[in-house]
């Protein structure tokens, strides 16, 4: 409200334009699912990824449980996406659309990390250098992470950047721990 002369006079606040609507109904439909699952899947494979990677030494083994791992949270997030809500309360858009997608990125983001495996263990230092792409992968994922949240979520990317590469950092920590003990 604005005082003028001994009267109120309210401005109207604004109200969001179609395109501001679109964007909006974009980012909660396709960017906040998809987003969800690559943070879930380039976070919570590292774990047991880098804990295969340092218990067997193991290029293959290693791999097929980051297949394992990249497709099984794949599933169980698209599940999770689909069944939070049908959408006609949130507006999210549909259900099975945001499962697909969030699942489709939770696959991608364990996949990531888990292809640079695929080097056969016969090759000199395949182990090294396997773990060594691994964790540039895994870099490029927190990275990339962080760029998405500060473009479509308005957050600060270096406060981003931060917060997920802690993350990032401790479940990366824990399977190295867990896998050489």
């Amino acid at each position: 409200m604005i005082a003028t002369a001994g009267a109120e006079t309210r401005i109207p606040s604004p109200t969001p334009d179609a395109a501001t609507d679109a964007n909006r109904a974009f980012v909660l439909r396709y960017v906040q699912p998809a987003l969800a699952g690559l943070i879930d899947g380039s976070v919570s494979t590292l774990a047991p990824i880098f804990a295969a990677a340092f218990a067997t030494h193991s290029n293959g083994a290693t791999f097929l449980v980051g297949l394992a791992a990249s497709l099984g949270a794949g599933i169980s997030m698209g599940f999770t996406e689909a069944l939070s809500d049908d959408g006609s309360i949130t507006g999210r858009g549909s259900p099975w659309m945001r499962g697909l997608v969030c699942g489709v990125m939770t696959t991608l983001g364990g996949l990531g990390h888990t292809l640079p495996y695929l080097i056969p263990d016969a090759w000199p230092n395949a182990f090294a250098v396997a773990t060594g792409l691994a964790v540039l992968v895994v870099v490029i994922e927190l990275f990339l992470i962080a760029g998405i949240r500060t473009r479509y979520m308005a957050t600060p990317f270096w406060r981003a950047a931060l917060q997920v590469v802690l993350g990032g950092a401790l479940v990366l920590a824990t399977g190295i721990v867990i896998g050489s003990a």
